[in-house]
């Protein structure tokens, strides 16, 4: 195994828990719809605003690069069957990525990434719409790249060499650390880049691996990835 010289992260549900995130972010969202835009509400649900947006995925690729696009979508074209004013569309974006963007880490994501970025670069490759700036942890990252701005998804190669690149590496140089053994594990071993499976026992007790999938690793928390990082680094 090549030395590393980069450590690249998944974001959601590699460094906090992404399905209560969303769920209240969803609930604030339709709390200000009842408020703002009534008529929104008393003909849909949550669940059928999610499902609305599930049939528009599929209808333009542009949509599973861009979540954030998919839902003022969704939002659009709800205000319009309710004859709501589509105006306020931006203003319930705004309300829905603030309680979004409001995450807590996992309790050994912070100390593990202060110590890693004293040793290595870091940077983070997602496939969501996370804000790094508004969450406040941005300056643990080199680099940060998002398949809506680049037009590339997770297991794509290439949104994992553009990782690469803006953080001056070779792909064998970098390791890419992430809970989807798919997207996170397969897709960057696939690009040339070593993997970490990150199986947190809270999300999913027991989760089974695929035979085909064989991380480079697999560690529970952030504090056994610091120590099979620190084992084969190269300082730069």
């Amino acid at each position: 195994m090549s030395a590393i010289k980069a450590v690249l992260f998944d974001l959601d549900d590699t460094l906090w828990p992404i399905v209560p995130v969303i769920e209240r972010a969803e609930n604030i969202l339709f709390a200000w719809l009842a408020e703002h835009a009534p008529a929104v509400t008393r003909q849909f649900t949550i669940e059928s605003l999610r499902a609305r947006r599930q049939e528009l995925m599929a209808t333009d690729p542009v949509y599973q690069l861009d979540l954030r696009r998919l839902r003022q979508a969704g939002l659009t074209e709800a205000f319009l069957s309710a004859g709501e004013n589509v105006a306020l569309v931006d203003q319930a974006m705004a309300v829905f990525s603030r309680a979004r963007n409001e995450v807590t880490p996992f309790d050994d994501v912070l100390p593990a990434l202060e110590r890693l970025r004293g040793i290595v670069p870091l940077g983070s490759v997602s496939n969501g719409v996370a804000d790094l700036e508004a969450i406040g942890m941005a300056h643990y990252f080199q680099v940060s790249v998002a398949a809506h701005r680049i037009g590339r998804a997770k297991p794509d190669a290439a949104i994992f060499h553009a990782a690469c690149r803006a953080i001056g590496v070779a792909p064998q140089e970098a390791v890419y650390v992430g809970d989807d053994p798919v997207l996170d594990v397969q897709g960057a071993q696939n690009a040339g880049l070593h993997a970490v499976w990150i199986n947190r026992p809270e999300l999913e007790p027991g989760r089974p691996l695929a035979e085909q999938v064989r991380p480079d690793a697999i560690c529970n928390t952030l504090f056994e990835l610091e120590q099979w990082i620190s084992e084969r680094i190269v300082k730069v």
